[in-house]
Parts: C-alpha cells; sequence; structure tokens
C-alpha cells in the first residue's frame, strides 16, 4: 500500500524502511507544580497518568500522561508498564524540577512571548461548543474562543504554566487553510 501525504519541497518522498516501527512518543513540558498541573490535565483534559519516574540524583520528576480507554488493560508490572508508557503515542511528558514549586516568581517560557519558539499543544474534542462551556466552568484560561479573530472554529486555552493548548473539533475543520 502506498503511503499518501502532502508533498512539498523538502519532503523525502521515500519512506526510509530503517524508520519502520519509529513513533512519536510524547513531548514534554516543563512546570512548575505538579498538583495545579495534574489535577488541570486529570480533570479538565481526561488524561491519566501512566508513569511517574524520580530521579533523585538530577533532583526532576517525570510523569508521563495520555488518554486512557476504560477498558484498556494497563500493565501492573513497573517494567511492563514503563515499556508500555514509551510504546504509545501521543503521551504527554510533564517534568518537575524540584525546587521551582517554592520560588515565588519563577514561571517558564510558554513560548509565544518573544523570543517565540515553542508554540502549543492540540487536543480535538467531539463538540467544541460542549469543550468551551466544560473549560469555563472549570475557570480555563483562555488566550482565544472559537468566535474570535480570523480563525474561527478553533479555540486556545492555558494550562497552569501558561503553555497554550489549541482546541478543535475535527468536523469543524474541513475549510480550514483553503
Amino acid at each position: 500500500m502506498a503511503i499518501f501525504t502532502e508533498n512539498y519541497p523538502g519532503v523525502d518522498t521515500h519512506v526510509p524502511p530503517e524508520t519502520s516501527g519509529f513513533t512519536l512518543n510524547h513531548t514534554m513540558l516543563r512546570i512548575k507544580e505538579p498538583e495545579r498541573s495534574l489535577a488541570f490535565y486529570s480533570h479538565v483534559l481526561g488524561l491519566r497518568v501512566l508513569r511517574k519516574l524520580d530521579f533523585p540524583e538530577l533532583q526532576f520528576t517525570l510523569y508521563f500522561l495520555a488518554q486512557v480507554d476504560v477498558d484498556e488493560p494497563v500493565p501492573d508490572d513497573i517494567g511492563e508498564r514503563t515499556r508500555w508508557t514509551f510504546s504509545r503515542r501521543s503521551v504527554l511528558e510533564l517534568t518537575h524540577n524540584w525546587g521551582t514549586e517554592d520560588q515565588d516568581n519563577f514561571a517558564y517560557h510558554d513560548g509565544n512571548a518573544e523570543p517565540q519558539g515553542f508554540g502549543h499543544i492540540c487536543f480535538s474534542v467531539p463538540d467544541l461548543s460542549t469543550a468551551v462551556h466544560w473549560f469555563e466552568s472549570n475557570q480555563v484560561e483562555f488566550v482565544k474562543r472559537p468566535e474570535e479573530g480570523k480563525m474561527k472554529n478553533v479555540a486556545f486555552i492555558k494550562d497552569p504554566d501558561g503553555y497554550w493548548i489549541e482546541i478543535v473539533e475535527p468536523a469543524l475543520m474541513t475549510k480550514m487553510g483553503r
């Protein structure tokens, strides 16, 4: 079966066989206060902690979160759960550098202030209007509501550390960029 994607200058039209099985596993965000961030990502966005890894000698903790189906078997064995975590797709790693929670003026760069770099992560939702009401009921800060700006039907919210999260309803995206 041929793999079809959009093709642009710089895109290799041949998929190297050596990359077979490569999977984008996770993206990482640094967080100041684990309890606050874990509450946000688990309650507001429905993610579950797959695995927590502590590194006392380096003074940081990693939390790996993702959506987990209710009937999905989760390995009990710690080694197997770690393997399972690193074999999944769409995992969010939250990294807590110990002590940041005790620094009043400490904040991570969100990537959208100057100088710009990292922009956002994105969640798709089954119904954008319902999601917006859910975020409002949880006092989530909006960067942009779906009806605002030139890009309609796209929302941006902020997590507790100020990182932007795009919210889209796939059914509303069919005319995007035309």
